[in-house]
């Protein structure tokens, strides 16, 4: 009876003590400039973005990206493989039986037992039965590793995510920078005609007198330097094709198209967002379950300074005959305890404690550092999409000007009035102001696919679901 109240006490205490810090989310300081109440700010940037560009053709290789990216399976498949050893932490909370059994037939030498008169008979043993060990949580150990181990389930879970939310805006910007390029490669083709054309005359004047030796070298220089851009943006439009097949998760080849550039409607962007938006982008998530994971483990290292209580036991049969294996004069068991507790480890579990305050610390220090990250990466986007729109304004005067500095210039050169250089200055600088145009508008849809992916957003789990997305089989408890 004593024993079984000394079980009883045991069993009981387990759940009193949990050894080691608990968690507390630590206070970060956000820009007070953010800290306002903004729901149109939340809505926006809870939606679905890419589609607000209005070209079904990358709405459809965004829902590709997320169906086959294969960095995106490897983030789902380490989030399976998370949940499987939170599944085998959690166990060491509960009483572990397996089943045994075994069976053995000897002869024993007669010269070594003269008893036997030289020759001993055969002996059998047979058993079949459970075993169980059990290692009470007396102190919270156990449990401690199983927070840890829920955390890193939940941290990998933000991992997913921010794999999601990094594909759609790579899949997005890196579609931007193909139109660009689409753009760019007309633009020089279109100037390579003119160029042509321009050519022609050169040398009919030349042939005619009116035109110089001179003038025909300078319309062929430009006119090679102009055809030689040709080849490089063909190399630059098939390299993002192949950059954009591999985030699809397919081989390198030709990309659809959809809209122009010229054609794509920019999103809106909020002037600001609550700084507890952007505290729950995945990767200060990630960061967060990793300080939980971190904080956790100072008590599993902890609890090393206190005795182990297991209990053990068996039950079965087991008999010398293998017909008397099922008798009931076959059956046995046994039960038992055992404390185990260090005295000296020289220095062992101090190390394993200070190894897991460090890393703790260097948990809390990377949590602040993410948050702060998230608030530059954001206001990093806000100016860079102000100033890339003032840019790409500046630029579409520039360019007209530059139409009608080339129309001018033609005139004059037609009239007499001035030389040939300036028609191909005129040439060169309004080519040059298109392309720079070209980039400026990509610039100015890049800047706001930045500002989009800073604030993370609850569209991340919509577009989990849209594409059915697979979940992570739950821990199981058998076997």
């Amino acid at each position: 009876m004593n024993k079984l109240t000394i079980l009883s006490l045991a069993i009981t205490m387990t759940g009193c003590f949990v050894v080691g810090p608990d968690y507390e989310k630590p206070q970060i300081e956000a820009p007070r400039q953010w800290r306002f109440a903004a729901e149109d700010a939340r809505d926006t940037a809870n939606l679905p973005w890419w589609q607000q560009l209005q070209d079904p053709v990358l709405n459809t290789l965004v829902e590709q990206a997320l169906q086959n990216n294969l960095d995106l399976k490897i983030a789902i498949a380490n989030v399976e493989q998370f949940m499987g050893v939170y599944g085998a932490t959690r166990a060491n909370l509960f009483p572990q039986i397996f089943g045994q059994g075994g069976y053995q037939r000897q002869q024993t030498s007669g010269e070594a037992n003269p008893f036997f008169g030289g020759k001993a008979p055969d002996t059998d043993f047979a058993q079949l039965g459970a075993t169980m060990f059990w290692e009470l949580d007396v102190w919270g150990q156990l449990r401690r590793a199983k927070e840890a181990a829920a955390a890193d389930v939940l941290a990998q879970e933000s991992a997913r995510d921010a794999v999601v939310l990094t594909l759609v805006s790579a899949v997005a910007q890196t579609y931007i920078e193909l139109r660009a390029l689409d753009r760019s490669l007309e633009i020089t083709r279109q100037t390579v005609d003119s160029l042509v054309e321009e050519n022609r005359i050169a040398k009919a004047r030349f042939d005619a007198g009116y035109a110089s030796e001179i003038e025909v070298s300078q319309s062929d220089s430009e006119l090679e330097r102009r055809r030689a851009l040709i080849p490089f943006y063909e190399q630059q439009i098939a390299q993002a094709e192949h950059a954009l097949s591999l985030l699809l998760g397919k081989p390198p080849g030709a990309i659809a198209r959809g809209m122009t550039l010229d054609e794509l409607a920019p999103p809106a962007v909020p002037a600001g967002l609550p700084s507890e938006q952007l505290q729950r982008r995945p990767d200060v998530q990630q960061a967060e379950q990793n300080l939980i994971a971190a904080t956790a483990r100072i008590g599993v290292a902890r609890g090393e300074y206190f005795p182990k209580v297991t209990l053990t036991g068996d039950l079965g049969q087991a008999s010398v005959e293998l017909a008397a294996l099922f008798t009931p004069g076959a059956n046995f068991w046994t039960i038992g305890g055992r404390l185990l507790g260090p005295i000296l480890t020289a220095g062992r579990v101090a190390g394993q404690v200070q190894a897991a305050e460090g890393a703790q610390q260097a948990a809390l220090a990377y949590y602040e550092k993410t948050i702060l990250t998230a608030f530059r990466e954001f206001e990093d986007g806000l100016i860079a999409s102000s100033k890339s729109n003032e840019r790409q304004t500046s630029q579409a005067n520039r360019v007209e000007a530059l139409k009608n500095y080339l129309r001018l210039s033609r005139t004059r050169y037609d009239e007499g009035y001035t030389s040939y250089l300036e028609v191909l200055d005129a040439l060169r600088q309004y080519y040059e102001g298109q392309i720079e145009l070209v980039q400026a508008r990509s610039d100015t849809f890049t800047s706001l696919i930045q500002v989009y992916r800073a604030m993370g957003g609850g569209w991340i789990v919509a577009a989990e679901q849209g594409v059915q997305m697979p979940k992570p089989k739950e821990a199981s408890f058998f076997p």
